[in-house]
C-alpha cells in the first residue's frame, strides 16, 4: 500500500533536462499513488515554461520536508546542497539525480531516472547519515557582547580573503591551543563528504565517507607548516583573523555567507544533526571515485588465489 506516502521533489528549474525529468518523476510517482510536493516558487517556474504538474502539493520552504518519506533532487551538487537546507531539520533523506557535471553527492544519473523512480516507489533504498559541521563566528563585525553568528555545513566551511590584492593573515587553533599561522588566500574546513569538493581542489586528501574526521586545508599558504590536517570528530577547530590584515568572508557550502572583520574568530565543531542520504547502490566508495573522476584502472587483476 502506498497511501499516505509523500515525496518532496526539487528541481533546478533553469535546466531543460530538469524540467523534463520533473514531469516524468511527477507522472510516475503520482501514478503509483504517492503525493508529490514541490516548492511554491518551483511550481510557478515550471508552469511558466509550460510544465504544469497536477496534482501537486505546493508548499513553502519552511514546511516543505516535514513528514515526507524522501526528498528527491533533480540537478547537480548545488541543487542538492540547497535541498539539504530543507531536509536536514526534518530528518528527511535526500536522493539526488545528477543533471550536472561530476555530481558527487548524487546517487543516480539522468539515464537511470526510470529505475530510480521504481526504487523509490518500492522503497528499495537504504539511508546513511553524513557528518555535518556547526560553525560559530564571534565578534563578527558587531559589539563584543553580541551573540555569535551561527551556521552549519555539509561539505565545508571556507574562510576566504575579501580583498583579492592582499593575503589573509590567520592563526589556527585546535582544541584550545594555537598550532600555526598563515598568510594565505583562505582555509577550507571540510567533512569527509566535502573532501571531494572544495577541499580536494585545494590539495586536501580524499576521505572515505564512513570516516568521521575534520579536514583543515590552507589555500595557497605562505608558511613552512601549511600541509592539510586531519583531526578527530570531537576536536574544536578555530581560526582567527589577525590584526593588520585584510577582512575575510566565511562561506558554508558556498551558500551561506558571513563577513569576517579583522579580529573575528570562527569556531568549527561536529554538529549533532547529520544529513541523511538515500542510497540505491551497494557499490563501495572506491567504485564511486573511479566512475566520477574517470580514474585509470585498466590492468587491475585483483586478488589471485595461488594453488597450494
Amino acid at each position: 500500500m502506498t497511501g499516505g506516502r509523500s515525496v518532496l521533489l526539487l528541481a533546478h528549474t533553469g535546466r531543460p533536462a530538469a524540467v523534463r525529468s520533473a514531469r516524468l518523476v511527477h507522472e510516475r510517482l503520482s501514478g503509483a499513488g504517492l503525493t508529490v510536493r514541490m516548492l511554491e516558487d518551483e511550481v510557478r517556474e515550471l508552469a511558466a515554461v509550460g510544465c504544469e504538474l497536477s496534482p501537486v502539493e505546493a508548499v513553502s520552504p519552511e514546511a516543505a520536508a516535514h513528514g515526507v518519506e524522501l526528498v528527491m533532487v533533480l540537478g547537480g551538487d548545488g541543487t542538492l546542497l540547497r535541498a539539504a537546507e530543507l531536509a536536514r531539520p526534518a530528518g528527511a533523506p535526500l536522493l539526488g539525480v545528477n543533471l550536472g557535471h561530476v555530481g558527487f553527492l548524487a546517487e543516480a544519473e539522468r539515464e537511470d531516472l526510470g529505475e530510480t523512480v521504481r526504487s523509490v516507489v518500492a522503497r528499495d533504498y537504504v539511508v546513511e547519515e553524513r557528518m555535518t559541521l556547526d560553525v560559530a563566528v564571534f565578534n563578527g563585525g558587531r559589539g563584543d557582547g553580541d551573540p555569535p553568528v551561527r551556521s552549519w555545513a555539509l561539505n565545508e566551511a571556507t574562510v576566504e580573503k575579501a580583498d583579492s590584492r592582499r593575503m589573509l593573515e590567520m592563526v589556527l587553533e585546535v582544541d584550545g591551543r594555537p598550532l600555526s599561522s598563515w598568510g594565505c588566500d583562505g582555509v577550507v574546513c571540510a567533512t569527509p563528504t566535502g573532501s571531494t569538493a572544495h577541499a580536494f581542489s585545494a590539495g586536501g586528501p580524499v576521505v572515505w565517507p564512513d570516516v568521521e574526521a575534520l579536514m583543515v586545508v590552507p589555500i595557497s599558504a605562505h608558511a613552512l607548516f601549511a600541509r592539510p590536517l586531519v583531526v578527530g570528530p570531537e576536536a574544536t577547530v578555530a581560526l582567527e583573523v589577525l590584526p593588520d590584515t585584510t577582512p575575510g568572508v566565511l562561506w558554508c557550502d558556498g551558500r551561506r555567507m558571513v563577513e569576517l572583520p579583522v579580529g573575528a574568530r570562527i569556531e568549527i565543531t561536529r554538529a549533532d544533526t547529520p544529513v541523511r542520504l538515500a542510497r540505491l547502490h551497494r557499490a563501495p566508495f572506491t567504485d564511486r571515485l573511479v566512475a566520477k573522476f574517470g580514474l585509470p584502472v585498466s590492468g587491475w587483476r585483483g586478488r589471485v588465489e595461488h594453488e597450494r
